[in-house]
């Protein structure tokens, strides 16, 4: 209910802005309330124009994408495979930063049956649709020769209840972002089965920044001096964990369990050919998967830019 409110207050302030002809004051990004997607909270300590921000939360990628094209939204997080198919769909997104890397694991019930990739067969899986922890999970499986359709049940479960699923038996595993594989095993009843990474030709990229291809094109300053307080803030908290990850407890994971998951969670912010390429051979993945239908326009959907602008 949480996540339906937020979208139709956005949506309601969008259609204000635009029946009133009144440009919305102020910037406005969303996020994640997660540890690896906290940078937005702090942008105001690197903009140098000081405006008024207010970071919005989302609880998964596709909302925030809803609120960006509605015109809620300045910026905002997404997954990579998130991106991949907006723009498979022809929906005018722009990549101009990435956001974080790793943080993703697959968790089965502590003391379990489930000891390999291959015991999931028939077993209840919790997912969220639309983020690189679904196309880690399916490419998971598929490459232990399991059907995501036909071996397995796919659960719907936001981020926030799958614990509480698992820990209930109302799934038999999770694949999601930490801090929650982590918390999982503190409190007993979960376990890590993988960290299930792609080989080296995709690495552990996750998630990046999305812009509109018309804010780029209206109001390229605004883009730069975004991208520029995102490489800033990711800079600091990399620099002062102690800072990053206190500020990230107030989200609800309590600072230890933070501290636990730290090793498999990464700030990032740069973007090269390098990172491009892998994001490529992610979309064919994902087109093998049946996720998407076609290839995107990469061209199109990535702008390097702006990080490159970015002053050391």
């Amino acid at each position: 209910m949480k996540r339906l409110l937020t979208v139709l207050f956005l949506l309601a302030c969008s259609l204000f802005f635009v029946r009133g002809g009144v440009a919305a004051k102020g910037i406005k990004i969303g996020t994640w309330k997660t540890a690896q997607t906290i940078q937005p909270f702090f942008y105001q300590k690197f903009l140098p124009s000081n405006p008024k921000k207010t970071v919005f939360s989302f609880t998964n990628p596709a909302d925030q994408k809803v609120a960006l094209l509605a015109g809620s939204l300045d910026m905002c997080g997404t997954t990579l495979a998130h991106a991949i198919h907006s723009a498979s769909q022809g929906q005018p997104v722009v990549l101009v930063a990435a956001l974080c890397n790793k943080c993703s694991a697959l968790v089965v019930k502590k003391g379990g049956p489930i000891k390999k990739i291959t015991d999931l067969k028939g077993k209840k899986i919790g997912y969220v649709p639309g983020t690189m922890h679904e196309i880690l999970l399916r490419e998971t499986l598929t490459r232990n020769g399991l059907s995501p359709e036909k071996d397995v049940r796919l659960i719907r479960v936001d981020f926030f209840d799958m614990g509480m699923a698992l820990a209930r038996g109302s799934i038999d595993a999770f694949l999601s972002g930490e801090p929650f594989p982590t918390l999982a095993v503190d409190q007993g009843y979960g376990e890590i089965l993988s960290y299930p990474y792609y080989d080296e030709s995709v690495g552990t990229i996750n998630a990046g920044m999305l812009v509109m291809r018309k804010t780029i094109e209206k109001n390229p300053a605004l883009v730069l001096e975004l991208v520029t307080a995102h490489a800033r803030a990711t800079e600091y908290l990399q620099a002062h964990p102690d800072i990053w990850l206190k500020r990230a407890s107030l989200f609800g994971a309590e600072l230890r369990i933070l501290e636990k998951a730290a090793p498999n969670m990464e700030l990032a912010w740069k973007m090269d050919a390098d990172f491009v390429r892998k994001v490529r051979i992610l979309g064919e993945r994902m087109q093998a998967l049946g996720v998407i239908k076609k290839q995107p326009d990469y061209d199109a959907l990535f702008d390097l830019s702006f990080v490159k602008k970015v002053r050391k």
